[in-house]
This record gives structure tokens, sequence and C-alpha cells, in this order.
């Protein structure tokens, strides 16, 4: 069939809100299909809080008009162009967020999927082939679980092994939250050998983590607000070698505070952001921390990490799947919105 139609969503009103997604469907015509190309089926589609703060128009990179949201896929390659050598019809990829980002560091966010490019909340999508990256064929992963390693799992695998100071087993790593990334950065620092510290406001989370995932120590933030003491006492009064910060400037001190004299502190998200940025280079030169931004990370990084979760048969910490119908893409981002949950939730893509 040279065409067919393609049922996706796209960003056609201007609402600064979720509801501004609207269903629409779209005709492919696979004799467009470049030589370099391939033709994806989307089985599952994760979402992380930037889908929401897109939706919200508080993400702070420019978004394109009649946007197709979403950056992270799970796919079936149903066809291949014909200079296309490394993949075949029939294999299980998953995007790369930034699909121009093969190796290094990114340079800007503006070629990410599902902000200033189109992204992957739909049935079907043509990209090139370098903007994929296969499983194995044997991966033990489902699709939802598998989708959840293109953002949050590179993020976490970067945080950990991005720098030449790569983590040791034996470190200790502080995860502040109970969201996508905190918990997968639990997961593969646990699998590597890791001591491993967590943050929540609920005891109700953490006990749930604790009992799930094994984390070796977890602290209220609310009934202990000097919660960076605590760790310090968990540590033995040096502090941690790593630390996942996605509070932004309303946690970074505390954090900075918490971390090892000469160790990491991965700054990922903005969740706890205030107005005014405090003054955080007396910690960083007294303490030689080192602060490092992580977007994302590289095709390279997606591979490495593809490798590791394979080797250890890990499994994603997938908390919900919803449909593919208007009204459980709307529930799934307003579960996003809400913040209530633990780990990762998922579109299944019909």
């Amino acid at each position: 069939m040279a065409q067919f139609e393609n049922t996706l969503y796209r960003f056609t009103d201007k609402k600064s809100s979720y509801k501004g997604i609207q269903q629409v469907k779209e005709t492919i015509n696979v004799n467009d299909i470049g030589k370099n190309e391939v033709l994806l089926k989307i089985k599952a589609v994760a979402l992380n809080y930037r889908d929401f703060a897109i939706a919200a128009g508080s993400y702070p990179v420019g978004i394109k008009d009649n946007l197709i949201p979403g950056s992270d896929a799970t796919a079936e390659i149903i066809q291949v162009g014909s200079a296309v050598s490394d993949l075949e019809v029939g294999d299980r990829v998953i995007t790369n967020f930034d699909p121009e980002n093969l190796y290094g560091q990114s340079k800007n966010l503006k070629t990410a999927l599902g902000a200033a490019v189109d992204g992957v909340l739909s049935q079907y999508k043509v990209v090139p082939s370098y903007a994929v990256n296969k499983l194995p064929k044997d991966s033990h992963l489902t699709d939802e679980e598998a989708a959840c390693l293109v953002c949050t799992g590179v993020t976490s695998w970067n945080a950990l092994y991005g720098t030449a100071d790569k983590f040791i087993a034996g470190q200790t790593v502080l995860m502040l939250g109970t969201g996508g990334v905190s918990i997968t950065s639990l997961i593969l620092a646990k699998a590597a050998g890791a001591v491993t510290i967590i943050t929540s406001s609920s005891d109700e989370k953490l006990k749930y983590v604790k009992e799930k995932w094994g984390v070796d120590h977890t602290i209220n933030y609310n009934t202990n607000p000097d919660w960076e003491q605590q760790v310090l006492d968990l540590t033995h009064g040096e502090g941690v070698d790593f630390v996942i910060e996605n509070g932004g400037s309303g946690t970074i001190m505390k954090s900075m505070a918490a971390t090892k004299v000469g160790g990491q502190v991965a700054s990922i998200g903005f969740l706890g952001h205030t107005k005014e940025m405090p003054d955080i280079m007396s910690l960083v030169l007294l303490r030689s921390i080192r602060l490092r931004g992580i977007a994302v990370g590289s095709k390279q990084l997606a591979e490495e990490l593809i490798r590791f979760v394979h080797a250890k048969k890990l499994r994603m910490p997938v908390e919900q799947t919803f449909g593919f119908s208007t009204d459980q893409v709307y529930e799934a981002y307003a579960k996003i919105e809400s913040q209530t949950h633990i780990g990762k939730l998922v579109i299944k893509v019909d």
C-alpha cells in the first residue's frame, strides 16, 4: 500500500495546557521515504515532566507551531530506505531524544524531539536511520519499559557515566524525589554497586521504594527539613559522591552541602525552582564540587545504557500505562502534572 492513514496528536489549540493537544489523522506516502530513512510503527511513548512543561508553556526552549508532542518511543521498523544497512524490517528500536546528538555534549536542544521539532505521539513516524537505537533481538524489556530508556534512562546514565570521572562501585548516590529520573538512577546505581539514598515528602512512597527497589537509605524531607545533615550523618560526615539533583534553585544549596569534597552534582530538573538563584559559588569552590548541567545525552550514551540494562536484565519503573484515546492521553498528562506518581507513565499506542 503506497499510502495509509496515520493517527497522531498535535497542538492544534494555542491554550497553555495539554487540552490543546488534539487527535488528528494524516496520510503517509511510503514512496516518499528517503534512502537513508526508516518507517517506524510506534508501540509505546513514555512521558516526562518536560512534556507537561511544553504543554503548559513553561519550557525554556522554543516550541514549533502545530507540534506533535513526545520524545520517547519504542517502535518496530516496518520499512527501510534503500541505503540503510544497519537496520532491517522487524527490528525493535527506541528513538533518540535528540537525533542530531550522536556523541559528546549536546550543542543545543533545538533538534530534540517534541519541542522545536515534531515528536513521536503518533502511530507511525519516518526518521533518519541514525535517529534510533536498536534493541537486542532477545531483549527482556516490554515496549513500555524500553520507551523509558530514551530520556529518563539516558539522563540517569549520563549523570553517572557521562564524564571521565565515572561512577565506581561502592560510591554513594543521592536521588531527590521519586520521579522517573530518580527511580531510574536508583535502579542503575544499585545494579552497579552503589550505596543509595533517596528523598521524598511521603513516608508511603519511601516505604514502597524501599520494598520494590531496595534503596539503602530513605529520608523524608518534610519531617527532616535539614535533610542534608541527615545525608552527612549517613555518610559519616563525608557526603555523597553523586547527587541526582532535580529540584533546581529550590534545593541546590542543600544538595551541594550533602556532597563530598570533589563530588559531582548532576543538575537535571527545575521542580523546586525559585525566582532567585542562591549563591552556590562558595560551596563549589570550598568543596571542589563539579556541578554538571545534564541535557539528556547522546546516541552513544543510549547505546551504552541499552547494553548495561540488557546485560543486567534490569526492569524499568513503569507505574501506569494509558491508552491512545484522547481521554487517556489527557489523563496521562494530568497524572504527570500532579507529580503523584512513582517512576514512569507510558502511553500504549494502538
